[in-house]
C-alpha cells in the first residue's frame, strides 16, 4: 500500500510541529506534504497536493475547520479528514458526523489514540476499494482473507487459524496485511470486531455481553477494555450518546 500523504491545518505551528514531530508517521507509511494556517489556505493547498487525509482543527482564522471540510468534500468526495480540536461540544461532533468526518479527536493529541485513528482509516480506504477487480495474487489473496475473517468473527481468530485454512505460512499472511493494508493483523482484527459492536450497539437490543460474544470475545469485560481504548467510551456510553441524538 502507498504511502498516505497528510495535510496538517492548525493556525498554532507549535501543535503543527509537534503532530510533525511527536508522532512516528514513517512507521504509519504516512507522510506530512504540506501545512495551512487558515481556512483559505488550506483550501488552495487541498486543491494543489491532493493529500489523501487532512488533520484539520475546527478554530481557524478566515473560514472554519468545518466549512473546509465541507467545501472540499464537494471537489473531493473521497478525501479523508481528522479534526484535531480543544473543542468538547456535541454540537460540533454532530456535525463532524454529517459531513462523515473520519474521527473526532481532542487537544493535546494521545499520540496512541491518533495511530490508531490513522490505522483506521487505512482500513477504510481497504475496505472501500476491495470490491473492486484485482489482479495480482497477494490483492486476491488478501481480499479471501478478510472476507473470511468477516464470515467468521464469532469465532477464534489468529494468523495459525488463517494459515491452516488458506494453506499459507502464518508469516506470509502477516506481510500480507502489512503490504496490502498497511496495518498489522491484529489492528485489523480489532477493528473489525469494534465495527460490529458499534453496529449492534446501535441496532439492537442486546446486552453488552452478548454483542461482545457476537463480535468475537468471550469475555465482556475484554471487550469493554478494548472498546474503550478504541472508541474512548465504554459500550453502554457509547449508545447511550447516540439515543441521546
Amino acid at each position: 500500500m502507498k504511502k498516505l500523504r497528510v495535510l496538517l491545518v492548525d493556525d498554532e505551528i507549535v501543535i503543527r510541529e509537534g503532530l510533525k514531530k511527536l508522532f512516528d508517521w514513517a512507521a504509519h507509511d504516512c507522510e506530512v506534504v504540506g501545512e495551512a494556517a487558515d481556512g483559505m489556505e488550506a483550501l488552495m493547498q487541498i486543491d494543489t497536493l491532493l493529500p489523501d487525509v487532512v488533520i484539520m482543527d475546527i478554530n481557524i482564522p478566515i473560514m472554519n475547520g468545518l466549512k473546509v471540510v465541507q467545501m472540499s468534500k464537494m471537489k473531493h468526495p473521497d478525501m479523508a479528514f481528522v479534526i484535531v480540536s480543544g473543542y468538547d461540544d456535541f454540537s460540533y461532533c454532530r456535525e463532524a458526523l454529517r459531513l462523515q468526518i473520519t474521527d473526532y479527536i481532542l487537544k493535546p493529541v494521545n499520540y496512541d489514540e491518533f495511530g490508531v485513528c490513522i490505522d483506521n482509516l487505512k482500513i477504510s480506504i481497504f475496505e472501500n476499494k476491495k470490491m473492486e477487480q484485482t489482479g495480482e495474487e497477494g490483492e486476491q489473496t488478501i481480499v479471501g482473507i478478510v472476507r473470511y475473517m468477516q464470515e467468521h468473527l464469532k469465532e477464534e481468530i489468529s494468523l495459525n487459524v488463517l494459515a491452516d485454512e488458506f494453506h499459507l505460512s502464518a508469516q506470509y499472511i502477516s506481510q500480507l496485511f502489512k503490504n496490502e493494508i498497511g496495518v498489522n493483523f491484529l489492528a485489523y482484527l480489532t477493528n473489525i470486531r469494534m465495527e460490529q459492536a458499534k453496529k449492534l450497539l446501535l441496532s439492537s437490543d442486546d446486552t453488552v455481553a452478548e454483542i461482545a460474544e457476537k463480535s468475537g470475545y468471550a469475555d465482556y469485560r475484554v471487550f469493554t477494555k478494548a472498546f474503550k481504548k478504541s472508541e474512548g467510551v465504554t459500550p453502554s456510553q457509547y449508545r447511550r450518546n447516540f439515543q441521546e441524538m
